[in-house]
């Protein structure tokens, strides 16, 4: 899937487009056989561009890498995860730190007298998602089965509370990227996302109070 939003650009575009301004300099399909490759790969060069005016660190990589979609894209694609999430979260025009994200989930978490508090990202606690399931209680109460979730005694049942706590995440609205995998292994990069993600919708909530 990643390979085909790189091939084409139009994953790229569109989300550049959306979430930074309306740009017009993008190639779009159908690409002709003749000059086709050369025009994906300006868009390719263009992404770059854009990233590196969003000050993501793109060292080493060009259009060609992400044209042929090899594992530099990742690189890209993260941080572009990350602006985004980090955008919904936005606090009085100021980007949120982890160490403040972590903060504010914690004291839903506590305040819906819940123990599940982390102390960071690579958190091995975080691999059972009862923190997860905690904040999205916390935020919308009566949301969680609790009988739903297992003991996460082995890496089986990690991955089925990790797969109900996303399922769940999305239920209330959270835009979450995270595999399960992520979640019961603990990626700490995929773990800010699913918390900041979550957090995007409390504060929606909160602004509508």
């Amino acid at each position: 899937a990643v390979g085909f939003c790189i091939m084409g650009f139009i994953g790229f575009k569109q989300w550049y487009q959306r979430r930074v301004r309306g740009q017009k300099r993008v190639n779009t399909p159908p690409f002709k056989a003749l000059g086709g490759k050369m025009k994906q790969i300006e868009n390719c060069n263009y992404a770059i561009e854009l990233g590196k005016e969003l000050s993501f660190v793109l060292v080493g990589i060009d259009g060609n890498n992400l044209h042929d979609g090899d594992k530099l894209t990742l690189a890209l694609v993260w941080q572009m995860m990350r602006f985004y999430t980090l955008q919904l979260i936005t606090h009085d025009g100021k980007v949120l730190k982890d160490n403040e994200i972590i903060a504010w989930c914690n004291e839903k978490i506590t305040g819906a007298g819940k123990d599940s508090n982390f102390s960071n990202f690579k958190d091995a606690s975080l691999a059972n998602s009862r923190a997860i399931v905690d904040l999205i209680e916390a935020i919308r109460p009566g949301h969680i089965n609790y009988d739903l979730l297992t003991a996460a005694s082995n890496d089986e049942e990690k991955f089925l509370n990790a797969k109900y706590a996303i399922t769940m995440a999305r239920k209330i609205g959270a835009r979450i990227f995270a595999l399960p995998e992520d979640i019961a292994d603990v990626n700490p990069k995929m773990m800010m996302t699913v918390f900041a993600c979550i957090m995007s919708v409390g504060f929606a909530k909160d602004q509508m109070k």
